[in-house]
């Protein structure tokens, strides 16, 4: 191969479509009371939660005026509400959430237990992952959501 090929083969225009660059970068809002679970979250899922997803900034909410007030002043990506927090969980907020907010983020809702995925449907949340968290389905989740953001430089 002619030093010529190899350099051209190097350049981000020779590299096929759909690798190299392409870099979702998301912000993310967290939502529970518990503390507990939001480090656990931020912890399962990390900087980078796929090869072409990176999350660029976490925002923590405790309370659900806070969720909300959040929302509707700033923009997020990716909404992870968790559905057993106390007075408000989750799941009730989602549901509010798609309903008010006109072009509502991606929502996912961490359920107690596999079995409350209708409520998760009920809440009109794009995903759930069920308590305890499996970082493996957190990721992915969070990967598949991001994966419909429109890419950023």
């Amino acid at each position: 191969m002619t030093a010529t090929n190899a350099s051209s083969a190097d350049t981000p225009a020779a590299l096929p479509q759909g690798r190299g660059t392409d870099l979702h970068r998301v912000s993310i809002l967290l939502y529970s009371d518990d503390f507990t679970t939001r480090d656990a979250v931020r912890a399962a899922v990390g900087r980078r939660p796929a090869k072409d997803v990176e999350v660029r900034q976490w925002h923590e909410c405790a309370t659900h005026a806070a969720v909300v007030s959040a929302v509707e002043s700033e923009s997020f990506d990716i909404l992870i509400l968790d559905g057993e927090a106390a007075k408000v969980g989750g799941m009730g907020l989602a549901r509010q959430l798609k309903n008010e907010i006109f072009n509502c983020p991606s929502i996912i809702v961490l359920t107690g237990r596999p079995q409350d995925s209708w409520l998760a449907a009920w809440s009109q949340a794009d995903l759930a992952v069920p308590h305890p968290l499996d970082p493996i389905s957190l990721t992915a989740a969070v990967a598949t959501l991001a994966r419909s953001v429109p890419l950023t430089d």
